[in-house]
């Protein structure tokens, strides 16, 4: 099934000839770079969208991954942040991030000669409340991966069977997916909530969330390792370092980690 879905992922891209990727470092991207330069070599081209959501150690991993897989790579700064219908954080927040990023990539794979901008949309994602993939599509972007029915799981499979050695890396959306709906996102905000994880990472726990409810960190990890962490952690040198990163009150979900957590409430509201 594996090697099914590889050989049919090399078609495609074989038919496209000439790509320009929309690359953020993430599993489901990386593996698109990496299919689109084994097929199209210096016809495909990677690109990074540089903006305050994304953090600059993310931002590194990428240009790692980029140079293993030895795709060219080029970085490009967004805007997002002047956009006030993306600060204030409305429930499609996602649409705006993403009509931002395709309306920079998409003249610039023009004047390049790339007929398609490709993302990583898997096929999982389309089951999700995703506003994005709706602003990519308006502007003729292409899935491979959703395309050809690939999910989550595939992508680490397929990764991890090209000898990809980040196929299990865990999944870092946005920085402003961590806001609930309605809650300005600042700069200083997104900082202080990549701050947060990153010393969380470091501490050993790598699949986890910070959501920022204002001046209050909410620490979401998976349900099983809620006890280890409790009892393994320094709690209150944690509290004080959240505290010198500007949070005032800071809290563990009991619940544990779930993506898209934050998209519950629209299912309440209907």
């Amino acid at each position: 099934m594996i090697q099914e879905k590889l050989t049919q992922l090399t078609s495609l891209f074989q038919d496209l000839e000439r790509a320009l990727i929309a690359y953020s470092g993430g599993v489901d991207s990386t593996l698109v770079a990496k299919i689109a330069y084994d097929v199209l070599g210096d016809r495909a081209l990677a690109i990074t969208a540089v903006s305050p959501s994304l953090l600059p150690e993310e931002l590194e991993e990428a240009s790692l991954q980029a140079a293993v897989i030895g795709i060219k790579h080029e970085l490009i700064e967004t805007q997002e942040m002047d956009n006030p219908n993306y600060t204030s954080n409305p429930t499609n927040r996602c649409y705006f991030c993403k009509s931002e990023l395709h309306d920079t990539l998409k003249p610039l794979a023009i004047a390049r000669g790339y007929p398609y901008v490709v993302d990583g949309v898997n096929a999982d994602d389309l089951q999700d409340y995703r506003p994005g993939i709706q602003a990519a599509k308006e502007r003729g972007a292409r899935s491979p991966l959703a395309e050809l029915g690939i999910t989550k799981m595939e992508v680490r499979e397929i990764s991890r069977y090209l000898g990809l050695t980040w196929w299990d890396k865990p999944a870092q959306p946005c920085l402003s997916s961590r806001f609930p709906y309605g809650e300005e996102i600042t700069v200083a905000k997104l900082q202080r909530v990549g701050r947060a994880e990153i010393y969380l990472r470091q501490l050993g726990y790598q699949n986890l969330r910070v959501r920022s409810f204002g001046d209050t960190a909410k620490i979401e990890l998976p349900s099983e390792q809620i006890q280890e962490f409790i009892l393994k952690v320094n709690l209150p040198e944690l509290v004080s370092k959240f505290k010198e990163l500007g949070f005032l009150y800071v809290t563990l979900d009991l619940e544990g980690y779930r993506s898209g957590k934050l998209n519950q409430v629209l299912s309440l509201s209907k």
